[in-house]
């Protein structure tokens, strides 16, 4: 890879997502040698994908490059690679690009969609974990308009303007009201010649509440939002299989649809190599102790979604979510050093400051520990700690005037197909790049 020997110890991290970046900036100018490894050059703000797949942002407002991340580190190196299996025993990393030795080792590699082992569901339906998947939901969208307004054949345009989101969650949710306020909005005067009223959106959620790991008065608030948008919400309904036309269901219940968005569930994105005792297999998950070492491992750490550390009060591991992310790579940062230099390192201890969820315009749902609360302001809060949470100030500057701009014109002007992504036919996709 090309990396300098140091005198410093060498440590690697594989993932730039936020608990990699967070690392990343603790160990800034620390006396060791860092290494971050990724797929792609740019960290990715996965809470303002559903933006990106419906018109509102472009992709570039919501990435930032990682080099320019760690432009001023020193000692501090990117390699852009896939990282294919953890040769533990040799204390090295096997990547595509070549292999790499390592003194400490952390795993942040993020998730990805769970199909919970349905190849077809998986083949037919789209994901949503990154921006080349927004991408591709956003040009299907557009598609299936402008060949709606082309097809004489009555079923064949419903199927096409009717959009099912698989997953009651926030990505879920927000995707439906994003979905809503296009149809009320945008989409009936792009298309003056078809009936938007035909279009349906459909969110279904296996459970009997949407938002189910937020209160219960924020999933009824939530609910009220979607329901007055004209989203239809099927609950305690588990999709079995889409064969790229036709939805089944656990029911009677069918759906004919040609989109359908999977957010149904998530899973961590493993890496071969390390001991079966150290992983979780349904949710491939890593084992990890209050420190975030690998269990079993002394040198090998996990953090953010793909870290499952259990305690009392988390007995099934963090939530897959920014928050503990951040916090983990934050801790490690320091516990790392402290661990270099044989000093005692400090337990985890999630710092739990609120969960929300966006419905649409003025339309929001935020928990906080001892408060509640839905509407106008619960959507300003929302708004504000998105727009810091983003990386790079032109970022931040470029999606608040596109926020301004959306909202006063109540318009979505990143309609655009960039990049062509069509079906051949209901069972095969074709794309310059999925």
């Amino acid at each position: 890879m090309n990396i300098p020997n140091s005198v410093n110890p060498r440590i690697v991290i594989i993932g730039g997502g936020f608990a990699g970046i967070a690392l990343a900036r603790k160990l800034k100018n620390k006396n060791v040698q860092v290494v971050l490894l990724d797929k792609h050059n740019y960290h990715n703000f996965q809470p303002l994908l559903y933006q990106v797949a419906t018109g509102g942002l472009e992709a570039g407002s919501i990435a930032y490059p990682i080099r320019k991340v760690i432009q001023e580190y020193n000692d501090f190196y990117f390699r852009l690679t896939s990282v294919q299996e953890i040769d533990t025993k040799n204390q090295k990393i096997i990547a595509e690009i070549g292999e790499l030795s390592y003194d400490y080792l952390i795993i942040a590699t993020g998730s990805k969609t769970n199909y919970f082992g349905n190849k077809e569901i998986e083949r037919n339906s789209m994901g949503m974990k990154t921006i080349p998947q927004s991408l591709n939901i956003r040009s299907l969208i557009l598609e299936n308009f402008e060949q709606a307004v082309l097809t004489t054949d009555v079923a064949e345009r419903n199927s096409l303007i009717n959009f099912v989101l698989v997953g009651g969650g926030p990505t879920g949710v927000e995707l439906a009201g994003a979905l809503a306020e296009m149809k009320k909005a945008i989409l009936q005067k792009d298309y003056p010649d078809l009936d938007i009223d035909k279009m349906e959106i459909n969110l279904i959620q296996s459970g009997d509440r949407i938002l189910n790991t937020m209160s219960e008065k924020s999933s009824i608030a939530a609910e009220k939002f979607l329901d007055n948008l004209g989203v239809k919400i099927w609950k305690n309904v588990r999709v079995t299989n889409y064969d790229g036309r036709t939805i089944t269901t656990n029911s009677d219940l069918t759906f004919e649809t040609g989109t359908v968005i999977w957010t149904a569930g998530v899973q961590g994105a493993l890496v071969a190599g390390l001991d079966a005792k150290s992983l979780v297999e349904k949710v491939e998950r890593i084992r990890v102790n209050e420190y975030s070492q690998v269990i079993g491992y002394d040198n090998i750490f996990a953090i953010g979604d793909i870290a499952l550390m259990e305690n009392e009060n988390y007995p099934q591991g963090h939530p897959m979510m920014a928050q503990p992310a951040m916090q983990q790579g934050k801790l490690l940062g320091k516990n790392i050093i402290k661990l270099i230099r044989k000093q005692p390192m400090e337990a985890f201890e999630y710092n739990d400051k609120g969960s929300m969820a966006t419905i649409g315009r003025n339309k929001a749902v935020v928990d906080l520990p001892k408060y509640h609360f839905s509407g106008v302001f619960a959507w300003f809060v929302w708004m504000f700690v998105h727009l810091f949470s983003l990386i790079g100030f032109k970022n931040r500057a470029v999606v608040f005037l596109n926020w301004v701009y959306n909202y006063i014109r109540f318009d979505r002007e990143g309609r655009l197909i960039i990049r062509p992504f069509k079906k051949k036919s209901f069972t095969t996709f074709t794309s310059d790049e999925v």
